[in-house]
């Protein structure tokens, strides 16, 4: 499984408000359990046979998702909240969106230069950043074609799931 598939399946249980989901494919084994005081789900992954791959998707499938937690502590988190894209200005953008909790860096080390800058074409399945959760480190990809015309968080910032990353102008 990769990421946007484990990103798509947590989105459709919590659509529609399953509290358990499990799946076996192959060597690795997924387990969510929801619990439904608190909003965020617990995730799983553990490979029957260690695989190469496997390590990527424990990262990927531990999101927590976030839609209540930010109506009760809006006061006290608003200096890190993502600045909200103006609907008259930016309606054209296409928003990439953080699919995991994690720190964001905009380059592969320090002192690299960064993976992208506001100005710069992209195509669909570049890198744009790399989110560091649980000390393994998920590269995060173009999902449109275009030029990257906002970043809306800052190196080393932590983001949160569903958290606006980039804003890119398709062409």
């Amino acid at each position: 499984m990769n990421q946007k598939e484990i990103r798509e399946l947590i989105e459709f249980l919590v659509e529609k408000d399953i509290a358990e989901f499990e799946l076996e494919r192959g060597d690795i084994k997924l387990h969510v359990k929801r619990l439904l005081a608190a909003v965020a789900p617990v995730v799983h992954v553990a490979p029957a046979v260690a695989a190469p791959v496997a390590s990527l998707d424990v990262a990927a499938a531990s999101p927590r998702i976030s839609t209540a937690a930010g109506t009760s502590s809006g006061a006290a988190s608003g200096s890190q909240s993502p600045p909200e894209v103006p609907p008259a200005e930016d309606a054209d953008l296409f928003v990439v969106k953080s699919p995991i909790v994690g720190t964001f860096y905009e380059a592969p080390s320090p002192g690299a230069p960064p993976f992208v800058r506001v100005g710069d074409s992209v195509e669909e399945g570049q890198v744009l950043c790399i989110i560091e959760a649980m000390k393994l480190m998920n590269e995060i990809e173009a999902e449109v074609s275009g030029v990257i015309a906002k970043m809306f968080v800052g190196n080393g910032s932590p983001v949160e799931y569903g958290m606006p990353l980039f804003g890119i102008r398709k062409r």
